[in-house]
């Protein structure tokens, strides 16, 4: 993972997206994936299903990706199939690939990659409740700017933040591959950063709020 600094574009309040870049140019080359398939251990019950005002967690991240004109898709464990089934189209459900023997986010990362092995990912946590869409739209003009990378994910005091973030198929690929062979030393999304080549946004302190994941029942009710 290569610590650089972003360039190339001014961004302070909102994303100003450089004139040759369109929503509609990425339609065809990404889907937005929303992470659903965790645990949930410390909430107690299925993070994506909770629900703040009139939608469920998960519907609230599909919404924000749908704001970018992007294709969705959910990403949930096997278990969770019959209930995702009641809000969502069944088609865009995608849960963990059996000949997937990892557990964690890259579970359901590379579930979607092997069904569109040719697309590009932008993934979002659904517990990520106080995520702008601005900050879906900044990643994407950095992607545009920076087609080498093979993901683009933000700092936040200096660590990762994998979970908001985009993986281009070239580098799930890659990923995919030292799984395969046995050569990826563990499946944290840390290490996966640091075996593709990495872009790195460092978050600006106004923004860092926004990346708050909601695990517990207390977090939840500081809303």
């Amino acid at each position: 993972m290569r610590p650089v600094k972003a360039w190339g574009i001014q961004i302070q309040n909102h994303t100003i997206l450089p004139s040759y870049f369109t929503k509609s140019s990425i339609v065809l080359i990404m889907v937005g994936v929303v992470l659903c398939g965790g645990q949930s251990t410390r909430m107690g019950t299925d993070k994506g299903l909770l629900k703040s005002y009139a939608n469920t967690w998960a519907e609230a991240a599909a919404n924000k990706l749908k704001a970018l004109a992007l294709d969705i898709k959910i990403s949930i464990n096997t278990k969770q199939f019959g209930n995702y089934s009641n809000i969502f189209p069944v088609e865009i459900l995608i849960a963990d690939n059996d000949s997937l023997k990892i557990k964690g986010p890259l579970c359901g990362i590379l579930s979607v990659h092997i069904q569109h092995p040719s697309q590009d990912l932008l993934v979002l946590a659904c517990d990520m409740l106080l995520l702008e869409t601005e900050i879906l739209e900044e990643l994407l003009a950095y992607y545009r700017l920076h087609p080498d990378a093979e993901a683009i994910v933000f700092t936040n005091a200096n660590e990762p933040e994998p979970l908001c973030g985009i993986y281009r198929a070239k580098g799930l690929t890659q990923i995919h591959h030292l799984y395969k062979k046995g050569q990826l030393p563990n499946y944290s999304m840390k290490n996966v950063l640091e075996s593709i080549s990495t872009f790195l946004i460092p978050l600006s302190m106004d923004k860092t709020k926004l990346f708050s994941n909601f695990n517990t029942q207390a977090e939840r009710n500081d809303l």
